[in-house]
C-alpha cells in the first residue's frame, strides 16, 4: 500500500483526466500522472507540477510502476474495453483500490463478469462505471428507492441541452459498436437483450424549466449494468434528449469548448429518475453543468471515501451499493441540486 493521499490517474492528460487530476489536487489528494503518451504526459507534468510515469496496458511492468507508492488508481483511458482489465490486474498486484469512468456497457459487464470473484477473495474494491453515466445513475436510483428493497422498474432520463462528445467519447462508441454487430441494447426481464430494431422516440415530463420533450427512448447508457448489480428491478430504461442524441450522432459535432476558468462547457444537464413499485412511484431530480467535469467530483468523492473507510461493501461494486446514495449525492452540493421526492 502507498501513500494514502496519493492517486494515479491512467489517462491523465484526457479531457476528462484533465478534469479529475485538477479535482484530486483541490481535495489535498496528490495525484500521480499516467498514460499511453509519453509526450502528453510531459507536457502536462510540466504544467502541473505532478509526477509523469508513462505506462502502456500490454506493458504490466510499466503499469506497476505507474502504480507503484499509490494508495488507489482512477483509469480515465478508454476505449475501456482495452484499458480496464489491464490496470484492474495491476490494481490487484499493488494491493490498492481501483476506479474508472468507464461509461462502455460492454467493458463494464466484463469488469463485473471477469473480476467480481477475485476481488471478493483478496477484499479488494473496484468501482467502475464512477462517472456520470453509470455511478451517477445508480446513486440516483438507489437514493430515491429509499427503504424499499426492490422495485418493478427504473426509469433514468437524461435532459442535456447539447452533447459534444469528446475525443474519447467516440472512440468508446466505435468500439461498442463493433462489439454489438450493429445492434442497440436493452435491459428487459433482467437481462440484457440485443436489437436490430431502431429505438423508439417517446415523451418525457422533465420537471421544470425543462418541462416536456422529446427523447429517445432506450438509448441505453452504463446504468443498466450498475442498478441491476446490487438492486433486483427487472426493467431499467434510459432515456436521451433529441438533440444529445442527434449531436453524438452526427460526426461533425465539435469537442466540448471551454467557457469558464474551470474548463467546463455550457452544456448543462438535468437527470429525472422514477423508480415504481406497484402502483407507488418515487423519484429523484439532479441538476448540473458539463457532464465530463462533473465526473471529476463524483470520482474524486469516491476515491476519497474509500481511501477513509466510508465503503459498505467491496468486490466489484457499484456506486449505490458501496456508498450511503444519499449522503454521497448530498456532498456534490457544490457540483449538483439534488432534489429526492419520495
Amino acid at each position: 500500500m502507498g501513500s494514502d493521499r496519493t492517486v494515479a490517474v491512467f489517462g491523465a492528460y484526457g479531457h476528462t483526466g484533465r478534469f479529475v487530476v485538477a479535482e484530486l489536487r483541490e481535495r489535498g489528494l496528490l495525484p500521480v500522472l499516467s498514460g499511453r503518451d509519453a509526450d502528453k504526459l510531459k507536457a502536462l507534468a510540466y504544467e502541473t507540477g505532478l509526477d509523469a510515469r508513462p505506462a502502456s496496458v500490454d506493458d504490466p511492468v510499466s503499469l506497476d510502476h505507474a502504480l507503484a507508492g499509490a494508495a488507489a488508481v482512477i483509469n480515465c483511458a478508454g476505449p475501456f474495453a482495452v484499458t480496464a482489465a489491464p490496470v484492474i490486474e495491476a490494481a490487484l498486484r499493488a494491493g490498492i483500490p481501483y476506479l474508472d469512468v468507464a461509461a462502455e456497457i460492454e467493458a463494464n459487464v466484463d469488469t463485473f463478469a471477469h473480476f467480481a470473484d477475485r476481488a471478493r477473495e483478496a477484499g479488494a474494491v473496484i468501482v467502475p462505471a464512477m462517472a456520470f453515466f453509470g455511478g451517477f445513475g445508480d446513486l440516483l436510483v438507489t437514493a430515491a428507492m429509499g427503504d424499499w428493497t426492490a422495485a418493478d422498474e427504473a426509469h433514468v432520463a437524461y435532459g442535456l441541452n447539447s452533447w459534444h462528445p469528446t475525443a474519447g467519447t467516440r472512440a468508446a462508441g466505435a468500439v461498442s459498436r463493433q462489439r454489438r454487430d450493429g445492434r442497440r441494447v436493452r435491459y428487459t426481464g433482467g437481462r440484457l437483450e440485443y436489437r436490430h430494431d431502431a429505438p423508439p422516440t417517446l415523451e418525457w415530463s422533465f420537471p421544470g424549466p425543462m418541462g416536456p420533450r422529446s427523447v429517445i427512448g432506450e438509448f441505453t447508457m452504463a446504468d443498466v449494468v450498475t442498478i441491476p448489480s446490487h438492486l433486483p428491478v427487472p426493467e431499467v430504461r434510459t432515456y436521451m434528449t433529441v438533440e444529445a442524441a442527434r449531436d453524438i450522432a452526427d460526426p461533425d459535432t465539435p469537442t466540448p469548448a471551454a467557457v469558464d476558468e474551470r474548463g467546463r462547457s455550457d452544456q448543462t444537464f438535468l437527470v429525472d429518475v422514477v423508480v415504481r413499485s406497484g402502483g407507488a412511484e418515487r423519484r429523484a431530480v439532479a441538476r448540473g453543468r458539463d457532464i465530463y467535469a462533473v465526473t471529476a467530483p463524483l470520482v474524486a468523492e469516491a476515491v476519497g471515501r474509500v481511501l477513509t473507510g466510508r465503503t459498505e461493501a467491496f468486490g466489484v461494486v457499484s456506486a449505490g451499493e458501496v456508498f450511503d446514495a444519499p449522503d454521497f449525492l448530498r456532498a456534490l452540493s457544490p457540483h449538483i441540486t439534488l432534489e429526492l421526492r419520495p
